[in-house]
């Protein structure tokens, strides 16, 4: 308990609490952009639901914040190598510690991020952020209420030696860039668009159409959709339908987050092979 309490108290927790005022501001000037010029980028119920849907994500992962902590801790005792030894506590790791972090961890969230749209079980979790039929920077709030299997992908971070604090703060910085992604109001950066993930790309990954479908699941980096075949760009002759591709119609923060736990439930209790019910 010490050891989370430290955790609590570190630089960590001033990256989300940094985040999060930061990400305010610019949904209510996108918000008022989007007013003044009449854009319809926002709606009320939906954005509402939206800053629900954030703070019951906030109470769930603090209450399963402990668990992380101690089964990166537990990893982390298990590394052969420590890289960070003493360099989170006494000083900055080094300079190539980071920047082997940051590489390692877009590329666990790839894998992470492709699972939860191949696996119905992490589907579940992770659909309620596609649910939107809007794309502004409150989306990004619509995160999942069932954040309990996420950590395992990134577990071969400590067991390679990185400091769980590091994979954390790590964690925190790639979450608050892609927050930055879900906005309409910026087109192309340039050739930044062959390496990073951007808000372009990013549109193409919420979008519904067939040929957006299971696109584009880096976090900072695009070069990981390059590289395993899961890129596509935004094609002006397809505009982006956002959101499912059945509206669930309702701005319920709860039906928003456990709708598909409902739907795999009754497909569980159906007759036919596992196969059939969760196809």
């Amino acid at each position: 308990m010490e050891a989370l309490s430290d955790a609590l108290r570190s630089p960590v927790a001033l990256l989300y609490a940094a985040a999060l005022t930061g990400s305010g501001f610019l949904i209510g000037g996108e918000a008022l952009w989007g007013w003044r010029r009449r854009a319809g980028l926002y709606g009320l119920a939906d954005t509402l639901a939206n800053g629900a849907m954030w703070l019951g994500y906030v109470l769930l992962n603090a209450l399963w914040a402990g668990v992380v902590f101690l089964a990166y801790s537990a990893a982390y005792e298990l590394a052969p190598v420590r890289l960070s030894v003493g360099g989170w506590h006494v000083g900055l790791a080094l300079w190539w510690e980071w920047a082997l972090l940051f590489v390692l961890d877009d590329l666990c969230f790839y894998v992470f991020h492709r699972s939860s749209h191949r696996c119905r079980l992490l589907w579940a979790s992770h659909v309620n952020h596609h649910s939107s039929r809007h794309f502004n920077l409150s989306v990004a709030f619509r995160q999942t209420w069932t954040p309990f299997f996420a950590f395992v992908f990134w577990l071969p971070l400590p067991l390679l030696g990185f400091d769980p604090l590091m994979v954390l703060s790590m964690q925190a910085l790639s979450l608050f860039y892609q927050s930055l992604l879900h906005t309409q109001l910026v087109e192309s950066l340039g050739p930044l668009e062959w390496v990073l993930n951007t808000p372009t790309h990013h549109r193409v990954h919420h979008g519904s159409n067939p040929e957006y479908v299971d696109k584009n699941f880096g976090g900072v980096l695009i070069v990981w959709d390059r590289l395993f075949g899961t890129f596509a760009a935004e094609q002006p002759e397809a505009p982006i339908r956002f959101g499912l591709h059945e509206d669930l119609g309702s701005h319920n923060p709860l039906w928003i987050a456990v709708h598909e736990w409902v739907a795999l439930g009754r497909a569980l209790a159906a007759p036919g092979s596992l196969r059939e019910r969760l196809g």
